[in-house]
């Protein structure tokens, strides 16, 4: 059975559903999708992801490993964690053991484990990860982009949190956080296994029952810098990481999506077969791989990539990503490259529709971001029968992802050497 979206009726509200049946495997999943409870919804840094971390630390009663160990008796999984968009309870088990497996999802609901021993725990935790991440140079890089990029507006802060945001984290921030973010009006079901509808509807008033209602407030729409600025953290490193990003003016509702999918491959989403590793890589050697990709979000769209290379060859690679980009957006592509794109997308796509989980989130993609479910197909279809003359009218329109921002961690003493 196909996966569908269909709304059930909860006290003042219509619950959307994305289901799929599959009897191949005696398995059952539900996943609970709050909208606009995410890392972007932070009130202070990190809020949403040490929220949802202590909703893994079990019940008060039983604490995190007696609740642990009721669950891995039975084989049941019960986890929460945090996007951007959305933070996302899952329960899941053999078919045979569900029932008891929600039963255990109510019981953590019904009694969080918000004690000043969950909350040292997770605060321990993420503390000792974020101590990890101050040697970790990507994440570095990325962080300083995101912070230049966006400057100004939600995005720019670190969702991940600061040591300071953290340790500053009371028991009442978590639990406030979870019940203004977490409510049966802002929720998306994600049901799929061996399950009727009906079974589901049921397993989900259940689950609903325990959340209130709350203010779905949607993010403001954010725009990426046009200001193409340079930024360069200095560190101890043996590596130059160079991370880059720059507008994309197109928004996640626009109907051509296919034409933004192929322009990503070709420019650097493809491996070998984009222009950044083809420039970068196989003709001058400067990188073991460089990638891009034009992020379409509801709360921003924008291009975004990184590379790594040799400290005295920094300026050298930035220098070419910025006249990659530019002879992209300036030229356009070739006939030979959209024959290849097309091959490539058009037969990888069974790989991307095998298991239950790929098609589920598909569907509930297609429904977050209202396009009608099987949107990807059609869209395929279109790639099989687009022009070269389609695609390079929508590149050259873009000639806003030339203005690229940098954010580079260095080893400034070494390059002044």
């Amino acid at each position: 059975m196909a996966a569908f979206v269909k709304e059930i009726e909860f006290k003042d509200s219509k619950v959307p559903v994305v289901f799929e049946e599959e009897k191949y495997l005696p398995i059952v999943s539900i996943q609970l999708v709050f909208k606009n409870a995410g890392h972007l919804s932070n009130t202070k840094d990190g809020l949403a992801d040490m929220s949802a971390n202590l909703l893994n630390e079990g019940t008060s009663k039983e604490g995190s490993i007696g609740f642990a160990t009721k669950l891995d008796a039975h084989a049941v999984d019960i986890g929460t964690h945090v996007g951007r968009d959305s933070l996302v309870i899952e329960v899941s088990s053999l078919k045979s053991e569900f029932p008891y497996a929600v039963e255990r999802l109510e019981e953590l609901l019904k009694d969080p484990n918000y004690t000043q021993e969950a909350l040292d725990q997770v605060k321990h935790q993420k503390i000792g990860w974020l101590i990890e991440k101050k040697s970790d140079f990507d994440y570095i890089a990325a962080k300083s982009l995101r912070a230049t990029l966006f400057k100004d507006t939600i995005l720019a802060r670190p969702y991940d949190g600061t040591l300071q945001s953290v340790e500053s984290m009371s028991l009442e921030d978590l639990k406030t956080f979870l019940s203004t973010h977490l409510g049966y009006n802002n929720v998306i079901g994600v049901v799929g296994g061996d399950i009727t509808f009906d079974e589901a509807q049921g397993y989900l008033t259940k689950l609903l029952a325990l959340f209130p209602k709350v203010k779905d407030k949607e993010v403001e729409p954010i725009k990426a810098s046009n200001k193409k600025e340079v930024v360069l953290i200095d560190e101890d490193t043996q590596q130059a990481y160079i991370y880059f990003g720059a507008p994309f003016s197109y928004s996640y509702k626009e109907k051509d999506q296919y034409l933004a999918k192929i322009a990503e491959y070709l420019l650097g989403g493809g491996g070998f077969g984009s222009r950044l590793m083809e420039e970068m890589r196989v003709k001058r050697g400067l990188t073991y791989g460089a990638y891009s990709s034009l992020r379409r979000t509801k709360p921003v769209s924008y291009l975004s990539g990184y590379l790594q290379t040799k400290l005295t060859r920094q300026d050298e690679a930035k220098n070419l990503v910025q006249e990659v980009v530019d002879t992209f957006v300036k030229e356009g592509i070739t006939q030979e490259e959209l024959d290849e794109t097309k091959k490539f997308l058009l037969g990888s796509e069974p790989l991307r529709t095998e298991t239950l989980s790929q098609r589920l989130y598909r569907a509930y993609d297609d429904y977050y971001y209202g396009r009608p479910l099987g949107f990807a197909k059609e869209q395929l279809k279109k790639i099989e029968s687009v022009t070269l003359d389609e695609v390079n009218t929508f590149i050259k329109a873009h000639t806003e992802l030339s203005d690229i921002t940098f954010s580079i961690v260095t080893k400034k003493l070494e390059i002044k050497k």
